[in-house]
């Protein structure tokens, strides 16, 4: 039992941050080799998601019992807003970027969440900063060294590392996949790809209401993957004017479509719930960061002749940055007795975690009254 409880829940959250990766690659490579549209790719990819998400919602809460209406005026309108930000927005701009730069940028700029977060709820005055406070300093201090990251991933490449690497680091060139994007606009990838961080800040805060309302987080997740569904398609539609455009055609296109699909709304929502019933609703939080070494092994090993020496130290000062405002929330949060609440988003493709967390903090709450959930 200790192995499971202690080793197993940080085995499987270190393969789902290295699958995403993985699956940022190749999604990477259908964008730059095979022409596919990120507005597409979307759409696609959440209508597959909403399909499977519907039963799945369905069952997960089928013994659940609430008196309050999912289709009320006041809930909907929170579910279309998180549809609209966290599906339509941030998802498009994350994979417009995507197109435009690589995973190491999305790496990085995922990682500047909490101190973005952090500044939201300044400016918002959610927040008091007690500049005596270990954890208020640490945040602010987090905060700098993240946006001193993300500037220095935007304006500063280095050189590649086929140039300054041994030989014996370049064990491949596959011929297959794309790391950095063909057509790149690094400047306005960096850009699109910060811009989706803060649109995943301002979604936490619309979805730390919405499930205080409505406590089925399944649901709620249906019907905002649908929404953001519907309104990405009329975006789509907008943006993309060649019709050929949607035709889907037996290859990695199709293939990377269905993978992300059910790993998202799967495979990756199952772990991170397993892992936190075992080791606590944070326990998700400290694994995002090990997207970088991931993203940085692949780019030296892999891809050497586009990968940048710059990009991948970029990248590990915001992933530093993360762990030091992350370290100063928890900080707080301890000092206050209070439960993290809708604080961080761990990644551009992976917005159902603090829904996830909602979703611990409510069991938990019944298992002190002595119910039992299923």
């Amino acid at each position: 039992m200790a192995i499971v409880q202690d080793i197993l829940p940080c085995i499987f959250m270190v393969l789902i941050e290295m699958c995403t990766i993985f699956l940022t690659i190749m999604a990477s490579t259908s964008m730059s080799r095979l022409g596919m549209s990120s507005y597409v790719f979307v759409v696609y990819t959440n209508a597959l998601s909403s399909i499977i998400l519907l039963p799945c919602s369905y069952f997960y809460h089928r013994r659940d019992k609430i008196q309050v209406s999912l289709f009320t005026f006041p809930i909907l309108i929170r579910v279309f807003l998180l549809g609209l930000v966290g599906v339509t927005i941030a998802q498009n701009l994350a994979f417009a970027g995507l197109s435009y730069s690589s995973p190491i940028v999305a790496c990085g700029m995922a990682n500047m969440v909490p101190a973005l977060t952090f500044i939201l709820a300044i400016f918002l005055r959610k927040i008091r900063i007690d500049v005596k406070s270990q954890g208020s300093q640490a945040r602010m201090i987090g905060t700098l060294i993240s946006i001193l990251g993300g500037m220095s991933m935007t304006y500063y490449k280095g050189g590649v590392v086929k140039q300054y690497s041994p030989s014996f680091l370049l064990l491949a060139n596959p011929h297959l996949l794309v790391f950095t994007s063909t057509h790149e606009n690094w400047v306005l990838g960096c850009f699109l790809f910060a811009t989706a961080s803060l649109a995943l800040c301002i979604w936490n805060i619309i979805q730390a209401g919405t499930i205080r309302k409505y406590p089925h987080v399944m649901k709620i997740v249906f019907l905002y993957t649908l929404f953001g569904t519907i309104q990405s398609a009329i975006f789509a539609l907008v943006m993309e004017k060649d019709l050929n455009a949607w035709r889907l055609e037996f290859n990695m296109e199709l293939l990377v479509i269905v993978l992300t699909a059910i790993f998202g709304s799967l495979i990756r929502s199952s772990v991170q719930m397993w892992c936190m019933r075992l080791k606590g609703r944070s326990f998700p939080l400290f694994f995002k960061p090990v997207g970088i070494p991931t993203a940085s092994a692949c780019g030296c090993l892999l891809f050497a002749d586009t990968f940048h020496y710059g990009s991948m130290l970029s990248a590990i000062i915001c992933g530093m940055g993360y762990y030091t405002t992350l370290w100063g929330q928890l900080k707080e949060d301890n000092q206050t007795s209070k439960n993290i609440k809708g604080s961080i988003l761990p990644t551009t493709s992976d917005v159902k975690v603090p829904l996830l967390q909602e979703r611990e903090e409510d069991e938990d709450e019944d298992e002190e009254e002595g119910d039992s959930k299923v």
